[in-house]
């Protein structure tokens, strides 16, 4: 029989259900979902990963197996978007838009059975969380740490699509709380089952290599109860898990051989061999270049192909719910004060700290989605905290849910239900709220192609015949009926930034609606900023979401 501290949990999760599930059906298929999706669709039925470089198997291969339970799914393995390869960028887009909008056309359908399996990997994080935090503090701190991950706005925005960000925050999160029950318990089935949860991570999200060198700083902090104290076997069981993973993710890639795929100088050699899975390696090879820099980068009205040393600073403190900045730094003081907790609290500090230092130097500077690895350990801490704190000393009260806890949980729920349904597009007060977002940060932050169902519903309510519009995202505006004139804008409507359809020191009558990444025309230089500088010196007279401003040009 459930406990009744676990049955008041029941609740909580039929509303992030019904957060989850209100919110992505009226989200329009955002940036990239269609690639991810179309990647695992490709993968499970032809067990080619070659549509995988950047983003591994397995995240893409979970989206896409409740699509393949539809009566026909059509592949265009035989357009050019599949034979090639090269450019690597072209080929996988060509080939997403010909898979979803051209050959198949039940977009919603496939849309919305894709992101089911990510909000079910959603809810996994949690019980995860539930887990780890029960296991390091007890059931109360596991209730909160559940609790938290559900409702953080962050969370539950990129908890709901296509991607592998969740995804892989959740193998990243899985793979270290196994690493530490390696150590923990010391025998050969903990160090199995690290070896599976490494393997995970790495065929989950190509980043989790970014926490190879935090879990080698790991094996320097032992935890009280650990089988495994010293520094030697401890490393030991690292480097066996580390290296067995290899296997299996070998294996999550169909134990793909085949000609290596690198492009930079320094590798080229290496393509005259063949190995195993060269789609992993490859992939590796890109992202670390990509983190270099190279993508236009957005940060308070500024610009950078090189990225901004305080992008994810100040993405932190204005995506992050207050509640949470509010709680994390006397949680750090009083749980690194106390003995009896300062050990598990340094070996959670360690992978929050050191993946957002990494982050600091990286040039790939698109949305806050790339801190989620950190949230898990920073609600881990939080929740820690709170489970210590007790509304009296009395016995007679003890039994007494903890305030503390239950009051952040609270505020937490009202912040996203204030937001709701428009989760990916939160900032904080700090920020000043999600209507001035698109002035600090740009992209995945706010604006991701979310609203363009929104946008047709406006138009009806509105009766608004046509729009122009620069609309960012591959969404098609036509299939879903959107009447419309096409503006300079990414994707659609890049060409037209230097063949421009209109007058734009004076432009003509009409209603225009403007996603706000495309209203900072990112693709141009400062210089050539002038497609729609008329409208920047103007307020908006709506908005859709926060995501596209709406204009009345008489």
């Amino acid at each position: 029989m459930i406990d009744r501290q676990r049955a008041l949990l029941i609740p909580f999760i039929l509303l992030f259900w019904w957060l989850a599930f209100d919110s992505l059906t009226d989200d329009s298929p955002v940036m990239d979902e269609q690639n991810h999706l179309a990647r695992g669709v490709a993968f499970l039925q032809t067990a080619d990963p070659r549509l995988s470089v950047e983003h591994p198997t397995l995240v893409n291969s979970l989206a896409a197996l409740p699509v393949l339970t539809l009566p026909q799914i059509d592949l265009p393995t035989d357009q050019p978007s599949w034979q090639d390869r090269e450019p690597i960028m072209t080929f996988w887009y060509d080939f997403a838009d010909q898979f979803l909008w051209r050959v198949n056309q039940d977009v919603v359908r496939m849309i919305f059975l894709g992101r089911f399996s990510i909000v079910c990997l959603t809810l996994g994080l949690g019980l995860l969380m539930y887990r780890f935090a029960g296991r390091l503090w007890g059931r109360t701190a596991a209730t909160f740490a559940l609790l938290f991950t559900l409702f953080d706005p962050n969370i539950l925005a990129h908890g709901r699509y296509i991607t592998t960000d969740l995804g892989g925050t959740f193998f990243m999160l899985l793979a270290t709380m196994l690493i530490w029950h390696m150590w923990r318990k010391g025998d050969r089935i903990s160090v199995f089952w690290a070896t599976l949860g490494i393997a995970g991570a790495f065929a989950a999200k190509l980043s989790a290599v970014l926490f190879i060198p935090i879990w080698l700083i790991l094996t320097l902090f032992p935890l009280p109860n650990d089988q495994t104290k010293r520094f030697g076997p401890r490393l030991g069981r690292l480097a066996t898990a580390g290296i067995g993973s290899l296997f299996f993710v070998w294996m999550l890639f169909a134990f793909e051989w085949g000609d290596f795929l690198f492009i930079d100088e320094r590798l080229l050699w290496l393509n005259h061999y063949s190995g195993p899975m060269p789609t992993f390696w490859s992939g590796i090879e890109r992202i670390s270049l990509l983190s270099s820099g190279g993508r236009t980068a957005f940060l308070l009205q500024q610009f950078s192909t090189e990225g901004f040393f305080l992008y994810f600073p100040i993405a932190f403190l204005v995506k992050t719910p207050l509640i949470t900045l509010g709680l994390l730094a006397p949680a750090l003081f009083f749980m690194v004060r106390q003995a009896k907790t300062r050990p598990q609290t340094i070996w959670l500090l360690v992978p929050t700290l050191s993946y957002f230092a990494i982050t600091l130097l990286s040039g790939l500077n698109l949305g806050y989605r790339h801190l989620m690895p950190i949230l898990p350990f920073v609600y881990l801490i939080i929740s820690g905290w709170l489970s210590q704190l007790s509304l009296a000393s009395r016995p007679a009260v003890k039994s007494i849910p903890n305030l503390a806890g239950w009051v952040s949980i609270l505020l937490l729920i009202a912040t996203t239900l204030s937001i709701h349904p428009h989760h990916l597009s939160y900032f904080n007060l700090i920020a000043g709220g999600p209507s001035n977002g698109h002035n600090i940060l740009i992209d995945s932050n706010i604006d991701w192609g979310q609203d363009l169902y929104r946008l047709k519903e406006w138009m009806r309510q509105n009766d608004v015949p046509e729009v122009n519009l620069a609309w960012f995202g591959t969404a098609d505006p036509a299939y879903f009926a959107v009447p419309h004139q096409q503006l300079p804008g990414l994707p659609y409507g890049f060409p037209l930034w230097w063949d421009v359809p209109f007058d734009t020191s004076k432009p003509p009558p009409g209603v225009y609606a403007i996603s706000v990444t495309n209203y900072w025309e990112t693709p141009l230089s400062p210089e050539e900023k002038t497609r729609y500088a008329w409208f920047r010196e103007r307020n908006p007279d709506a908005r859709i979401g926060y995501s596209i401003l709406i204009y009345r040009v008489e």
